[in-house]
């Protein structure tokens, strides 16, 4: 299993930088940082141009830019901007609010996806299979900087209705903020809630239909009626056989569903006013920054990579065959 699993993560670390090299690649191919600079009135002197252009190693190949981008990225230093910021002073944060809200709302959406998936499976056909149906439907249906809005829009009166701001629709933390530990914890969950509902909607929309068809797959199954014949009741039969081979399958779909999370983050961080990793890649192509993009696509990249080896491990643990092989 040891030997299945590092095979695994080196495959994913070669994608990885795969990943990376072509959106390096292909950001310094297509963009021109120096267009701001170039298109002042009064035009810059072309020696202040060439210095700038030096400066950003624009007048070396791309191949060499990308290998002195990666050798910085081994120490830790991940370059600069366009407008010679440090890009390792800016990373941790964004990664840190990014990774707040895609984990909680991910653990939020798997654990009830496939909760909501199960039960849908068991109870085929009933009025809360059709409402559970409904609800994914109509919710992968949406897009997400729909679902943001309409839960923004949702959810006002019930704070004019409070007379307070029990949730707020904009930003990690209130501005100014005064107070103990304890209310600056609050106050950033207060304005987590509705970004992470959001993310978590769709994850569970999702998650629940895969989980749905997995689990219809087996309730027909010759060892669950093997089981039961046996003495176990249907709800233990069903819970300690059915649900781990129905979810077999479901560990690929964890990691595939991650990276396609991580990529939909953009809309989400920029509705709710999160300035994390999807709302830097954005900064970062209006600014036709290629540092910048490449860090944003190693960092999802890294996030994927994880997931994946983790769905992996995930796999392994549910199904005896890969572990004896």
């Amino acid at each position: 299993m040891a030997r299945f699993l590092a095979r695994r993560f080196a495959n994913y670390l070669v994608l990885c930088l795969l990943a990376t090299f072509l959106a390096y690649v292909l950001a310094s191919a297509t963009f021109d940082p120096l267009t701001r600079l170039r298109e002042r009135n009064p035009p810059p002197p072309p020696a202040t141009i060439a210095a700038k252009e030096q400066a950003l190693h624009l007048d070396q190949p791309i191949p060499l830019r990308f290998a002195t981008w990666a050798s910085g990225v081994v120490r830790g230093d991940f370059g600069e901007t366009v407008t010679a910021g440090r890009i390792s002073d800016e990373l941790w944060r964004r990664a840190g609010v990014s990774l707040r809200l895609f984990l909680l709302g991910t653990v939020i959406g798997v654990v009830l996806g496939v909760l909501l998936g199960v039960v849908s499976a068991i109870r085929q056909y009933r009025i809360s299979d059709y409402v559970a149906t409904l609800f994914s439907f109509l919710v992968l249906s949406t897009p997400v900087f729909v679902i943001g809005t309409l839960l923004k829009v949702a959810w006002l009166p019930v704070n004019q209705a409070a007379g307070t701001q029990i949730l707020y629709f904009t930003g990690e933390f209130s501005a100014g903020f005064s107070g103990t530990w304890w209310d600056g914890v609050v106050d950033r969950l207060q304005h987590l809630v509705l970004p992470t509902v959001a993310i978590a909607l769709g994850q569970i929309a999702y998650y629940s239909r895969y989980q749905r068809s997995a689990m219809l797959d087996v309730l027909g199954s010759d060892f669950l009626r093997t089981a039961q014949a046996k003495g176990l009741t249907r709800r233990r039969a069903l819970f300690k056989h059915g649900l781990r081979t129905a979810l077999i399958p479901m560990a690929t779909l964890f990691a595939f569903g991650f990276g396609l999370l991580v990529t939909g983050g953009v809309f989400t961080e920029r509705i709710f006013g999160f300035f994390g990793m999807g709302d830097w890649l954005i900064s970062g192509v209006s600014q036709q920054d290629a540092n910048i993009v490449a860090t944003v696509t190693l960092f999802i990249a890294v996030l994927v990579l994880f997931s994946g080896w983790l769905s992996d491990v995930l796999y392994a643990a549910l199904d005896p065959r890969v572990r004896l092989s």
